[in-house]
């Protein structure tokens, strides 16, 4: 859930404060300056009544109560300011600082119910913007991806949006068309906002702003989709090359999901983390679907074929077990909860079974794995080019190692 509090709203309540300026003036109002939270701190204001004449006030001690992280009690103060005064000066603020108080106690409903009605009730609010943002955030945590398409969609029709905040809308944009299927679609906004990231020279060394993760999620998403399509069945006339392509997309899709990881965010994170194993189970479940080779007309060389092809990419399962078994540890050192994290779990499962199974395939076999790796030498010096290069697994096969 941090990762819906980071960005480009590192101070809420500060920023929002400008927005109550109409109001008649705080005994002691909170300075939006200083990160210190202590220093910002007042004396606890008790209020009793729910006069609107002490609603500036009762704001003041809610947005204090908000940069303690008293998330509950701050929620309940400006739903309070709201119900006394729903047109009032103070409501305004009071409604996308309520939303960011139960984003801390992490009930998204409500969240996502007091930013909306923030925009429907002050559409030119200075909060409407922020609050546009945040919701798309908490739709894609969510996967509510035909929202996330239309909140993101009307973002970016604004104007007023900084560098990163057209980054990370564009990025939203495309991820909520790539998960809807419309892959082509959704790679015209990634490209945007990757020709913004390199304009900016945003994210080239250090830890990149959490802005840009979603945009390589997003494409790491992309190039999953298109390595995936090269497929071994039917047998393809030249296995080397087909087998080496797929594993070059691989390789540039872990190579986006890494970039999402480099935010150091742990939900985007576990988001990348899942996809990475589930490419190496995929290319293994992939490519274990290669049917023998007419070369290998006889039970020994058959038997060696699909030895061979067990032990040559069992590597794949161990790779995706390693990366969904991080994904794991990540959740629990993080406290990270989202499905990803129940994804990777699962997929944890299947992984170490796969892997257990092919270990006592390959025990079962007739020879041990040094026969295996002789007999297959001497196997692709006899096969055809486009056969041997099968269980060898060529340069594809290499480059996942």
């Amino acid at each position: 859930m941090r990762s819906l509090f980071r960005g480009s709203f590192a101070l809420p309540v500060a920023v929002l404060l400008l927005g109550c300026e109409a109001t008649p003036p705080a005994a002691s109002p909170v300075s939006p300056g200083p990160t210190d939270k202590a220093a910002q701190v007042l004396p606890t204001l008790r209020i009793t009544k729910t006069d609107p004449n002490d609603l500036p006030a009762l704001f003041q001690q809610a947005s204090d109560r908000l940069l303690r992280d008293e998330f509950a009690p701050a929620a309940a103060e400006f739903d309070r300011i709201v119900a006394v005064d729903p047109t009032g000066p103070t409501a305004r603020p009071a409604l996308y600082n309520a939303g960011i108080a139960y984003l801390g106690v992490g009930d998204r409903d409500k969240a996502l119910a007091r930013f909306r009605d923030s925009i429907d009730r002050f559409p030119d609010s200075p909060t409407t913007r922020a609050a546009l943002l945040r919701i798309t955030r908490i739709l894609s945590f969510e996967e509510r991806w035909p929202e996330l398409e239309k909140t993101s969609t009307e973002l970016l029709g604004r104007t007023d949006l900084t560098v990163l905040e057209q980054i990370e809308s564009f990025g939203a944009q495309g991820l909520a068309l790539v998960q809807q299927g419309r892959t082509e679609e959704g790679f015209a906004p990634i490209v945007k906002a990757r020709n913004l990231i390199e304009d900016n020279h945003l994210g080239a060394s250090g830890t990149p702003p959490i802005e840009l993760a979603q945009v390589s999620f997003a494409l790491g998403e992309i190039r999953r989709l298109k390595s995936e399509q090269i497929v071994f069945e039917p047998f393809p006339p030249d296995f080397g090359s087909t087998l080496e392509a797929r594993c070059t997309g691989l390789l540039d899709a872990q190579e986006a999901y890494t970039d999402a990881m480099r935010s150091r965010d742990a939900h985007w994170s576990a988001m990348s983390g899942y996809r990475v194993g589930q490419l190496y189970e995929q290319l293994h479940r992939d490519v274990m679907k290669v049917p023998t080779p007419p070369s290998a007309t006889t039970l020994k060389q058959k038997q060696l074929w699909e030895g061979a092809m067990r032990l040559r990419y069992r590597i794949l399962l161990e790779k995706g077990l390693k990366m969904m078994e991080g994904t794991v540890r990540l959740g629990e050192r993080t406290g990270e909860s989202s499905a990803w994290i129940a994804r990777a779990r699962e997929a944890q499962k299947e992984l170490e079974l796969a892997l257990s199974d092919e270990k006592a395939a390959l025990k079962k076999m007739p020879f041990t794995e040094d026969e295996m790796r002789e007999a297959l030498d001497k196997l692709k010096k006899k096969a055809p080019p486009s056969t041997a290069a099968a269980p060898a697994g060529g340069a594809g096969s290499g480059s996942t190692h």
